[in-house]
């Protein structure tokens, strides 16, 4: 989450003075390029790996990063993220040759390993995940925010920008998600496996186009994160989920255009590094600032090297998913990295190191093949590209160089695999390392399989046989189970129910269960169109809305049947207000199951509706939820 010593801005004065520390930053920058202070002849490369902790017992998020932390205080190199369900690894920065990748798959397993041992004595496992499944709206609330001041702060300060009453989510695939939430919390859902590349200061405008460029097939071949809240989306469905967690802006009745925070760019960089960082400044109001003491204009006059703080707080603000960054090495010289930011978590470590592999490798290996990547692709068809990966993942097909249309894996295995190996070799990675991760890629492609397919083919398929929470809980749990082997993601089996060992439902809460594709009707339909429509459908309840969406009333079965049976003749003319009953019932998203099934029995009811403040209804719970329910306990018995 980068600079953590910062605040909201709350005061005119305080606004002003970091805005005035924040362009003397850019005014040190330029003159730093200009006259060539940074760091030339050492490419590195690095990473940040970012986890979700889940329950042992119930898969579901564990909200226990500040205990966990206090037990690894003398591991510096682990620390918070947004969420209390969430932790950062940084990784060691290593010069981009020889065994980095191997080198790189071995510091990360062994962190996570020290990491999960930790977590064993606390009942908890960590995930790798763009989206965890089990992953709930419920577990989005402000209490789960880390407590520290830098999260609150951006918290407020986004609240702060937001144009209309809440933050809206609107995306669609094989299913479809559109809901309103009261915080920017939604942004915890994303966990990612985070890639660094320095570049040579006189070769950024060259490698950052080359890296805008290649986003979209590198995303398509390592897409992990199609599930949100129990709903199939985009195969990365974290470049939506992001971007409208941030997104503070509104819809309007004219056409003026409002740039989002969370972004893939607008256009080519043409000159400098500093277009970026002037576009930012420019459009995007300072959400956050840093008490600066230092002076970077007059550290320049002595010759020292700034730190530039205002700069680094406002660029961690802004969230480009090929980000710049501004660094000093441990040999005290600035530098200049480019953060892909568009890699999910997981499926494996493996399958991390691979991505990255492949997208270092292509990064080089461009390089070495054109010096303008601008004259093959137009910009429009890059951010084409990259809308499209997130979409639709390995099944996409792109607009490549000199306007070919080409379906990803053919492009991956035919095209881009043999650039990335170049590149590699240019860069002398060892040739086992080049070998195994790029074979790693080349499987995913031959195989038409990342996280993103493994999971939405499971999932749907186990959805035929169990409910939608056991069918998330199974899906989570392969995934630790398969973590933990390293298998790389294409040779996953499909998911079975046997690898979750244990299924309690007693603490589960209606909204694990309810149905939310309801049919409803209203107070003045005709009975003969319920009974047709609860046939049809094979339904034994119909709620009554009103024109808002309003619990009104509840129609059953029975009530239709005693209607038809002693008033045949009035078939025509009776309606829904005639039978329907009033006195309802009726349970929240939280209310337990346990507590559900204590209401039906004391009611002597066969149907519960779910309501949000007390009028809307989310999703309805039956009896034949709870045959299902127990149908399943009684075969995992045996």
């Amino acid at each position: 989450m980068g600079e953590q010593r910062v605040s909201a801005l709350n005061d005119e004065k305080k606004m002003q003075k970091f805005v005035k520390a924040l362009l003397a930053d850019v005014q040190a920058m330029e003159y730093m390029l200009e006259h060539k202070w940074f760091e030339s002849g050492t490419i590195r490369i690095g990473a940040e790996q970012e986890m979700v902790m889940v329950n042992k017992q119930s898969q579901k998020p564990a909200c226990v990063a500040m205990e966990a932390l206090e037990k690894m205080k003398d591991y510096d190199w682990v620390e918070t993220e947004l969420a209390k369900f969430n932790l950062e690894t940084n990784l060691t920065p290593r010069k981009f040759i020889g065994s980095c990748f191997s080198d790189l798959e071995k510091e990360n397993s062994e962190k996570l390993d020290k990491i999960q041992e930790v977590l064993d004595t606390m009942d908890t496992d960590l995930v790798l995940t763009g989206i965890l499944p089990t992953l709930k709206k419920r577990d989005l609330i402000m209490d789960n925010l880390t407590p520290q001041k830098r999260y609150y702060a951006l918290m407020e300060a986004i609240n702060q920008q937001l144009i209309g009453n809440s933050y809206e989510l609107k995306l669609g695939g094989i299913d479809e998600l559109a809901l309103k939430h009261d915080s920017p919390l939604l942004e915890a859902v994303n966990t990612s496996f985070q890639i660094h590349l320095q570049i040579e200061p006189s070769d950024f405008v060259k490698m950052y186009n080359i890296a805008q460029a290649i986003t979209g097939p590198v995303m398509a071949i390592s897409a992990n994160s199609p599930l949100v809240f129990g709903k199939r989306l985009w195969h990365e469905s974290r470049i939506a989920m992001f971007q409208q967690a941030l997104d503070t802006r509104s819809s309007h009745d004219h056409m003026r255009e409002r740039s989002a925070r969370v972004s893939f760019g607008r256009d080519w960089l043409h000159k400098s590094i500093m277009e970026i960082y002037k576009e930012d400044i420019a459009r995007f109001r300072v959400l956050l600032s840093s008490d600066v003491k230092e002076d970077s204009l007059a550290c320049i006059k002595k010759g020292q090297i700034p730190r530039l703080r205002s700069l680094q707080v406002h660029n961690s603000t802004v969230y480009r998913w090929n980000r710049p960054c501004y660094g000093i090495s441990d040999n005290g010289k600035p530098h200049l990295r480019i953060e892909n930011r568009v890699i999910a978590a997981g499926p494996t470590v493996i399958d991390e190191v691979a991505s990255a592999c492949f997208w270092l490798g292509l990064m080089e290996g461009m390089a070495q093949r054109t010096d303008d990547i601008t004259k093959h692709i137009s910009f429009e068809d890059a951010r084409d590209n990259f809308a499209k990966a997130a979409q639709f993942g390995i099944d996409s097909k792109f607009n490549w160089f000199d306007d070919e249309k080409i379906p990803a894996s053919q492009l991956i295995r035919e095209k881009l695999i043999p650039i990335a190996r170049e590149g590699l070799e240019y860069r002398k990675v060892n040739k086992a390392d080049i070998d195994k991760y790029l074979g790693v890629i080349e499987e995913r492609a031959k195989k038409h399989m990342t996280g993103a397919r493994w999971m939405l083919r499971g999932y749907s398929e186990l959805k035929k046989t169990i409910g939608e929470d056991e069918a998330l809980r199974v899906i989570t749990a392969e995934i630790v189970n398969n973590q933990k082997k390293n298998i790389p993601v294409h040779n996953w089996p499909a998911p079975d129910t046997n690898s979750l060992k244990q299924y309690k439902i007693s603490e589960m809460l209606v909204s694990d269960f309810m149905a939310t594709d309801l049919f409803t009707v209203q107070k003045n339909d005709i009975i003969q169109l319920v009974a047709e429509l609860m046939d049809w459908n094979k339904i034994k309840y119909t709620p009554v809305e009103d024109a808002k969406g309003k619990l009104i009333g509840l129609v059953s079965a029975r009530l239709i049947l005693r209607e038809l049976t002693r008033n045949p003749t009035k078939r025509t003319t009776r309606t829904v207000e005639d039978i329907m009953v009033t006195d309802i019932v009726t349970v929240t998203e939280e209310t337990t199951i346990k507590e559900a099934i204590r209401l039906m029995r004391e009611h002597d009811i066969g149907c519960l509706p779910v309501l949000v403040n007390g009028v809307d209804l989310v999703g309805l719970i039956t009896e034949n939820d709870f045959i299902r329910i127990s149908r399943r306990l009684i075969e995992r018995m045996d």
